[in-house]
């Protein structure tokens, strides 16, 4: 008899009848009903019986009722039962009264669960699963199946669930295996698409990479199986620069050289993108010599690269690299066709990242073979510079507009001139060419008479011939500013360039150039999908945003210092940093960032004792603080007392708690106390030395 076999057993709340005995039943009434059974067996007390309500059968005779038995046969059944009608909900608050009773079932029932729930759409059943994989590993009971993990880790990145996905692939990750490659894209693309998401991507990319390193270095046999394929170096890139974090992005640039991965067509247009944003412009023209020879059919593909290079050489107020990349853009494509036998697509191609003379510096790989394939891009971004027509890239009116205005702003208006011949040399028939007489309209529209009246010189001196129209506005133009000696020198020109002008109707015919010159394809072309506001709206807005703009030193000394510090050369980048200062330019993040680069390798010196920072005097060494921190913090630093020769070692101390280690809820109060009295936004740190 089960009664006799153990003190504490769970029974049913029902009443039991037995000849030789008498039952006092008291129950509780809290859920977990309970019932202190007192009988006696020839005189022999046995107390201490409780029952619990579970969902046994009355109809079960107490002669043959196996108590604990019963309980973990009807349990299970009831679970397997809730597993085969899909009651998840059941299911789970059954496996729940199993565990408090008996631990955990067998592996195979917990794994079913695990994958039912994995295959639910509902957040709160992926949560289960998720909640229950911790618990089983927590308590180490048994081995998960790496696809069970792999099944709930997808389904938690479907469901926007980044935080517990990341977390179950990490722990893939220490037992050293990963999902299968294809898997493992589709679970980054889904935590991508939401900023969280995918700064978690990010970090999880990051820790991938290191483990793969770190296995190679090792020489394991399964270092291959951890190794991210290119997709998915592309998938966190773009997210990179669709949410803004183009500094993280340069991380993830450096592991894709790290592991060896080889970029593709889609890797070079985001990486194009990547260093615009971080003004990286050297590192970009590193790519031009492998985008320049590509054949006609996969120039719209990289429009998006010439965007970037444009708007670098334009943040950089290169107008001439400008002009000359506008006017390079489509020269020599022909002469490369898509099946080039004298090529050897198979032959990687290795851009350096930072200086080109260090010898162990990061190199990214490029395979020809991948850049000619246009099926991994997307048409798309951006095109306020450069435009794809008539498989040409044209640069669009606010190019030329911030073309225009450079020339100016350097005076160098006879330059605007030639790369104007140049363009209509190079993108348009003789027919077309009022582009030229577009520049023309907005220089008028601004008031640059005079500049537009040089550009008509310089077109009559080459022998170009051009509209009519553009006479008659700069004559219009003098005539309503009372130029009346310019006026009557543009006459001049109109009678030797054989024009007839009749003066009463503000009329001119032209004799020489032909009665179907239009304007330029560039403003004409209005039904196109990509609307262009015109050239002088484009340059009066440039005009205005020229005043505005941040200074192009700004991007030449952020350029200089990532350079120095990618070849440990941090005394220049510190340097600069210090030039930047008397300049009294205001440094950026980027600036930080770069410096924060070299300063990796150099940890060891920032974190150096305190008494090595003291002279032989006993005075501070306050040159070698200087390279380390800003100006003010040192001024602070020097109103400290050095410390003496025979002081303690240096130690760290938070001088918010009475013992000097570190606590969150110390920092919270203090954090708390300091923006309750409104205090400056960048006090001073709660580490010192003692």
């Amino acid at each position: 008899m089960a009664i006799k076999l153990t003190r504490k057993v769970f029974v049913n709340p029902c009443f039991l009848s037995y000849n030789s005995s008498r039952f006092l039943v008291r129950l509780s009434s809290d859920h977990d009903t309970r019932f202190f059974l007192s009988k006696f067996f020839g005189g022999n007390q046995e107390s201490g019986v409780i029952c619990r309500h579970l969902s046994f059968s009355p109809a079960t005779s107490l002669e043959r009722l196996s108590w604990e038995g019963s309980s973990h046969t009807v349990l299970l059944t009831k679970l397997e039962n809730a597993l085969k009608d899909l009651k998840l909900d059941e299911a789970w608050e059954t496996f729940n009264d199993f565990i408090r009773l008996y631990g955990f079932p067998n592996h195979l029932l917990v794994s079913r669960f695990i994958t039912q729930l994995s295959y639910s759409s509902s957040p709160c059943s992926l949560q289960k699963a998720y909640d229950l994989v911790m618990l089983v590993l927590k308590e180490k009971s048994y081995h998960l199946r790496p696809d069970i993990l792999v099944k709930l880790a997808l389904s938690l990145s479907r469901a926007q669930m980044p935080i517990p996905s990341s977390t179950i692939l990490r722990l893939m990750l220490e037992k050293g295996m990963l999902p299968p490659m294809n898997v493992l894209q589709l679970s980054f693309l889904h935590m991508v698409k939401t900023e969280v998401g995918a700064c978690i991507a990010s970090n999880l990319l990051i820790q991938i990479c290191d483990n793969y390193v770190r296995f190679c270095s090792g020489k394991s046999p399964c270092a291959n199986l951890l190794k991210p394929d290119t997709v998915i170096f592309n998938l966190v890139l773009d997210a990179c620069v669709r949410f803004g974090s183009s500094l993280k992005g340069q991380q993830i640039i450096e592991l894709m050289s790290q592991t060896g991965v080889v970029a593709d067509a889609h890797s070079i247009i985001i990486i194009a993108q990547i260093h615009e944003i971080n003004g990286q412009r050297d590192e970009l023209k590193k790519f031009k010599d492998h985008v320049a020879p590509l054949p006609v059919a996969f120039v719209s593909h990289y429009r998006q690269f010439y965007e970037c290079l444009l708007s670098l050489h334009f943040k950089f107020d290169d107008i001439d690299a400008a002009a000359e990349l506008l006017l390079d853009m489509n020269r020599s494509r022909g002469s490369h066709p898509v099946d080039d036998p004298g090529r050897d697509f198979q032959k990687p191609h290795f851009v350096p990242i930072g200086s080109q003379n260090l010898r162990n510096g990061l190199k990214i790989q490029i395979m020809p073979e991948l850049i000619h394939k246009d099926s991994a891009l997307k048409e798309g971004g951006k095109s306020d510079l450069v435009l794809f027509r008539d498989k040409k890239l044209l640069p669009s009116n606010r190019a030329l507009s911030k073309l225009i205005n450079g020339y100016k702003r350097h005076g160098k208006m006879d330059e605007l001139s030639k790369f104007l011949l140049g363009l209509k040399k190079e993108l348009y028939s003789s027919g077309e060419s009022s582009v030229i007489c577009d520049v023309i309209d907005a220089c008028i529209s601004l008031g640059w008479v005079e500049i537009a009246h040089d550009i008509l010189d310089d077109m009559e001196f080459s022998g170009d011939s051009l509209d009519s129209s553009a006479y008659m506005a700069l004559l219009s133009a003098y005539y309503k500013r009372n130029m009346s000696r310019e006026a009557n020198v543009l006459l001049k020109q109109v009678r030797k360039a054989g024009l007839v002008i009749n003066l009463a109707n503000n009329f001119v015919l032209s004799k020489n150039v032909p009665s179907n010159v239009g304007r330029s394809s560039l403003s004409i072309k209005e039904a196109s999908s990509i609307y262009q506001p015109s050239l002088s709206k484009c340059l009066v807005e440039e005009v205005s945003d020229a005043e505005k703009a941040v200074s192009h030193i700004i991007y030449e000394l952020n350029s200089s210092i990532y350079f120095f510090s990618k070849a440990k050369m941090m005394g220049d980048a510190l340097n600069i940093y210090r030039r930047m200062q008397e300049m009294k330019i205001q440094p950026t993040e980027h600036t930080f960032m770069y410096l924060h680069f070299g300063t990796e390798v150099e940890v060891e010196c920032a974190f150096s004792p305190v008494k090595d920072m003291v002279t032989e005097e006993g005075a501070w060494n306050l040159e070698a603080f200087r390279d380390w921190l800003p100006e003010e913090i040192v001024r602070k630093i020097a109103s400290i007392p050095p410390p003496h020769p025979q002081a303690d070692p240096d130690k760290f101390f938070w001088i918010y708690t009475s013992n000097g280690g570190f606590s969150v809820k110390s920092a919270y109060r203090m954090e708390n106390g300091r923006m309750s009295r409104n205090s400056k936004a960048h006090g001073e740190s709660g580490f010192s030395y003692g």
